[in-house]
């Protein structure tokens, strides 16, 4: 009779177990009831899992934080899950939950630098920049210098235009270090390509020369001209005259409308009033105008002008007179 009751106690904890089993295996299979139509969760490094399953649910996961917590440590993986900024939808079962922060399927932002941008410019993106941690806003440019890890106190021109993924929650400051050491690699595989007898002495130069020519080409073909312009008066120590130069030396008192009064007022950055390169970069260079000037095209104009078609070509001179014809011919176009 005992033994009868023993088999029966035996065959119901069975049978409990097994439903216990099939409960637990449906319930992973099943889409988690989710507070709206997405669920955004940041996992910061260290996170225990006890704590990831509660952000979840307070985020809008609905079931027990307790069953999730339950399904990460029996898995054997809650130990690999990884920081980051997770987004799920309707759908995501507790399996799938699992298996995205174990890959570490985030959910990525991106912001955009362009080439030509100032870094004034760039400073305006990262604040509009979505879920971007901001940190430099009150930093003067010196102080994002140093925050970033440059070893010169200005950014401008020094961070490499590009479309940056980051994850939810971080810095500005993170972006800023991947555009600086990326555009630190471009300008070091470009410096090692350049030609023989250019009038550049250290990699920085050739960056200011490459912003300076980013801002005046206005049509692709003309770029390698006109870093071609600008090494023939450097070798002859010519002034640049550029535009551009003087823009940047103006910062915030330039209204649209260069004047002739400003092509004499001097600023460390006016190429009519100084010889030479001007300080610091005066945007960020892209590859073609970092390439432009290591490898300049051969050339004996030492003019060019905007033709002012629209079509953004310049026409180039060897010599002053013809140069002058050229302007009068294309009054619309900016002296050079």
């Amino acid at each position: 009779m005992v033994n009868r009751w023993l088999w029966r106690l035996v065959a119901v904890v069975v049978l409990l177990a097994a439903a216990a089993a099939g409960a637990v295996v449906w319930w992973l299979g099943r889409p988690l009831a989710l507070a709206g139509a997405r669920v955004e969760v940041s996992i910061e490094p260290g996170t225990p899992p006890r704590e990831v399953a509660r952000l979840w649910v307070a985020a809008g996961v609905q079931t027990s934080p307790e069953w999730l917590y339950q399904w990460f440590r029996w898995s054997g993986d809650a130990r690999r899950i990884r920081a980051g900024s997770y987004e799920i939808e309707a759908g995501t079962t507790p399996r799938a939950l699992l298996d995205k922060m174990v890959r570490g399927d985030e959910t990525l932002e991106t912001v955009r630098l362009i080439e030509g941008w100032t870094f004034r410019q760039v400073r305006q993106a990262l604040a509009t920049a979505p879920h971007l941690k901001p940190t430099i806003t009150a930093l003067s440019d010196a102080q994002v210098a140093a925050a970033i890890g440059l070893p010169v106190p200005s950014v401008e021109g020094r961070l490499f235009p590009d479309t940056y993924a980051y994850s939810r929650g971080v810095s500005d400051v993170t972006v800023l270090r991947r555009a600086m050491h990326a555009m630190q690699r471009r300008l070091d595989a470009a410096w090692a390509t350049r030609a023989d007898g250019l009038p550049l002495a250290t990699p920085d130069e050739a960056l200011v020369l490459a912003s300076i020519v980013e801002k005046e080409t206005g049509s692709p073909a003309d770029r390698s001209r006109i870093a071609g312009v600008f090494t023939n008066r450097l070798r002859i120590g010519m002034p640049l005259q550029s535009d551009p130069t003087v823009i940047y030396g103006l910062g915030a008192a330039f209204d649209g409308n260069l004047r002739r009064a400003d092509l004499v007022a001097d600023t460390p950055w006016n190429t009519y009033t100084r010889a030479g390169l001007p300080p610091t970069p005066i945007a960020m260079p892209g590859r073609a105008s970092l390439q432009a000037v290591m490898q300049p095209e051969a050339t004996r104009a030492l003019y060019f002008v905007a033709r002012g078609d629209g079509s953004g070509g310049s026409v180039f001179s060897d010599n002053l007179a013809d140069h002058n014809r050229a302007v009068n011919e294309h009054q619309k176009g900016p002296r050079r």
